[in-house]
C-alpha cells in the first residue's frame, strides 16, 4: 500500500502547529496502525529528521495511550477499536489519511500527536480510595452481588481512560470517564463507605480541570474503544443527586 499522512506536528505548547505531509510506502495490509507510524518514523530517523512523537505502551488495546485522531475520528474508522489494534487494511491503497492529537483544553498538546492527560488522573486521585477490605480475590468473591449489579459493574470498570470521549465531545466532557469510574464503585458494595465523597469529590476536581459540559451529543459512547454506555452518565447523576441532598 502507498499512503499519503497528514499529520499534526507541534514541537512544544507554546509554538503553533500545522500539518506536514507524509509519503508512507510499502505499507502491508497487515500492519496496524501504530506499526505503520513506526515505518514512517524510522525512514524519517534515517533521513537526518524529526520522527512523530506519539503516545503507545502495551499496543494490546488495554492501556489507552494510543490516542490519536484519525481523518476526524477518535481512535480512527473502526468501531470498539483502540488505534494500537486498527489495521492498515481498514484504508485503501492511495489514501489520504490525516493523523491529529486529542483536542480539548484540559488535555493540551505537548508534542506532535502527545497531549497532556494527567487532569484524567487528578479526577481519580479526587475519587479517593475504597476503605472496604477485600483481600484477595476468593474474599471478594465471598460477597454476594446481583448478576445485574456485577455486569453494569464490570462494564463500566473497562474503561481505559484513554480520552477519546472528550476529544470527539463538543464540549470537551469527560462526564463518559468519570461516570465509567463513579459508576463501577457505585455498583459494587465495596464502594458504598466513600460513594457520596467520591462522587462530589470526583465532579468537583472534572470542572476545576476545565472540561465541559455534557449535552447528550453522546459522540463519547461512538468512539469508546470499550463501547461504555451513556447510561452511565445517568448513574453519575443520580449518585451526584443523592450525594447532593445528602449533604455530601
Amino acid at each position: 500500500m502507498h499512503l499519503t499522512l497528514r499529520v499534526w506536528r507541534q514541537k512544544d505548547p507554546r509554538v503553533r502547529g500545522d500539518f506536514v505531509t507524509y509519503e508512507a510506502r510499502d505499507v502491508s495490509p497487515d500492519m496496524s496502525f501504530l506499526e505503520m507510524l513506526d515505518v514512517v518514523n524510522e525512514r524519517l530517523i534515517q533521513g537526518g529528521g524529526d520522527p512523530i512523537a506519539f503516545d503507545h505502551d502495551c499496543r494490546e488495546g488495554i492501556c489507552g495511550m494510543c490516542s490519536l485522531v484519525i481523518n476526524g475520528v477518535a481512535h480512527g474508522p473502526e468501531r470498539g477499536t483502540t488505534v494500537c489494534q486498527l489495521h492498515m487494511r481498514k484504508f485503501r491503497d492511495g489514501d489520504t489519511i490525516t493523523v491529529e492529537p486529542w483536542r480539548a483544553r484540559a488535555f493540551p498538546v505537548v508534542k506532535d500527536l502527545v497531549v497532556d492527560r494527567s487532569a484524567f488522573d487528578r479526577v481519580i486521585q479526587a475519587g479517593g480510595f475504597v476503605s472496604a477490605n477485600v483481600g484477595s480475590a476468593p474474599d471478594g468473591n465471598a460477597i454476594l452481588i446481583p448478576r445485574e449489579a456485577a455486569e453494569r459493574a464490570m462494564d463500566a470498570a473497562a474503561c481505559i481512560g484513554c480520552g477519546a470521549c472528550v476529544a470527539s465531545c463538543p464540549n470537551g466532557s469527560a462526564m463518559l470517564f468519570v461516570a465509567a469510574k463513579v459508576s463501577h464503585l457505585a455498583h459494587l458494595p465495596q464502594g458504598g463507605p466513600e460513594r457520596a465523597q467520591r462522587v462530589l469529590g470526583m465532579v468537583r476536581q472534572m470542572d476545576l480541570e476545565g472540561f465541559g459540559n455534557c449535552t447528550n451529543h453522546a459522540e463519547c459512547e461512538a468512539v469508546c474503544p470499550k463501547e461504555i454506555s451513556v447510561s452511565h452518565i445517568a448513574k453519575l447523576n443520580r449518585e451526584y443527586i443523592r450525594a447532593a441532598v445528602a449533604g455530601g
